[in-house]
């Protein structure tokens, strides 16, 4: 598979090559009828189904659902080092999301009418995060610290169980600021937090990556709750000119291929020799990474490629279309390059910015649209967790100013009484 990767020409893709690129899809559809099965099932049966559940899909026997208890004592299961190297991406993660929160606002617009816009969180929400036997506490910290900075009330973690929960995980998500944490994944971890069981509480919106199991029940649960955005295996599209170095193209590509076997990895070039060497310098390293099946099978996969462009104006035109979860750009004007794409999950500038950093602890966040989904919607953020409401205040006169336009709106719409409403207080 690898060992035949080739530098291609954008131009001469065929139809259903440049399909596969910009239509790219999670595996959600095929699960859905599982998955609605899963979420009726706990929706149903509370606890009893969580632990049903648990015993099928992770061969876990689950006592305590909650865990909240262990979180706050996990930290000391984990070294030193790693603990600080979890602080330090909290606080870089929170500077960050602090710098989001907006202001609540009042304006006169003219004499006697004023408006305005507040802000407020969102009392109860819940954060999935993967895990198990698995250690993701960048996922923990990254769906807990901007619920926390907006000023949730109750956050609430759901992470699959196994016989030892990765206590790094454990302590990341309490260290971020989670007031629950249970024992429990997959589809039936966004059952339990959508509709609440005995012991799970419910909450008003739902967040967090996951498999195309937790994404299908996202979809499921969708419109009894809120959701964040339904995301599939992760994916980033490297756009380079002449003077990028081919090893670092091609690093970003086996850093995001590792993810999953399903992951979408691209570099776009105007620049055919940089694309072979890319080329080259991904068949040389792939060997040499832990999860080199995985990044093997990625790299197969029909959404991920190395392309060269007639120009770098077409190179940005395919980015643009195919609207990454993640975009490196390692050219030389790498902010013009930028300026002419408006569809991108997470930007990434510059030689020396690998995605990485962001995955883990440059403040950003990682929760990001994928499949193209940076065409209509951004990543998590404070504004995730927050509700904007407006208010408003009249004076008489005011009022008396806006009344010929009220009146005679609401009595063309046949709202008589809306009129009404007006002219009642007009008459005092």
């Amino acid at each position: 598979m690898t060992s035949n990767l080739e530098a291609r020409a954008v131009a001469e893709l065929s139809p259903d090559e440049r399909r596969a690129f910009f239509d790219r899809d999670a595996g959600v559809a095929g699960v859905r009828d599982d998955v609605a099965d899963v979420v009726g099932q706990v929706r149903e049966e509370g606890d009893v189904a969580l632990r049903e559940f648990s015993r099928e899909f992770d061969g876990v026997e689950v006592g305590n659902l909650e865990v909240t208890d262990e979180a706050e004592r996990a930290a000391a299961e984990v070294d030193d080092g790693t603990m600080a190297a979890v602080r330090e991406a909290i606080a870089n993660v929170r500077e960050f999301h602090e710098a989001q929160l907006p202001e609540d606002w009042t304006r006169e617009f003219s004499e006697g009418r004023t408006l305005g816009r507040r802000f407020r969180p969102l009392d109860r929400i819940g954060v999935y995060v993967p895990g198990g036997a698995a250690a993701y506490p960048s996922s923990a910290i990254m769906g807990v610290v901007p619920a926390t900075v907006a000023g949730v009330e109750h956050v609430a973690v759901a992470t699959p169980p196994a016989e030892e929960v990765n206590p790094v995980t454990l302590a990341a998500i309490h260290e971020a600021g989670a007031d629950a944490v249970y024992s429990v994944g997959g589809a039936q971890a966004v059952a339990a937090l959508a509709y609440g069981t005995e012991t799970v509480t419910s909450v008003r919106k739902v967040v967090g990556p996951g498999n195309k199991w937790v994404t299908a029940a996202k979809a499921e649960v969708r419109g009894d709750v809120e959701i964040d955005f339904l995301a599939g295996p992760s994916e980033v599209l490297v756009l380079a000119d002449d003077t990028a170095e081919p090893r670092f193209v091609a690093a970003e590509l086996l850093a995001q291929a590792e993810h999953d076997p399903e992951a979408s990895v691209v570099a776009v070039t105007d620049d055919e020799g940089l694309a072979a060497d890319v080329v080259a310098a991904v068949r040389e390293r792939f060997p040499e990474r832990e999860r080199a099946d995985a990044i093997e099978a990625a790299l197969a996969n029909d959404a991920s490629g190395v392309l060269y462009a007639r120009s770098m104006s077409e190179a940005v035109l395919f980015a643009e279309e195919y609207a990454p979860e993640h975009l490196s750009v390692q050219a030389a004007d790498d902010e013009a390059l930028l300026d002419r794409i408006t569809n991108v999950g997470s930007a990434f500038l510059g030689p020396h910015t690998p995605v990485a950093a962001g995955d883990y602890a440059s403040g950003t966040n990682h929760v990001l649209p994928t499949n193209g989904g940076a065409k209509a919607f951004g990543g998590l953020s404070v504004d995730t967790f927050l509700r904007s409401s407006t208010v408003q205040r009249l004076s008489a006169d005011a009022l008396a100013e806006l009344s010929g336009t009220v009146t005679t709106l609401a009595e063309a719409e046949g709202l008589e009484a809306h009129a009404a409403s007006v002219r009642e207080r007009l008459e005092d």
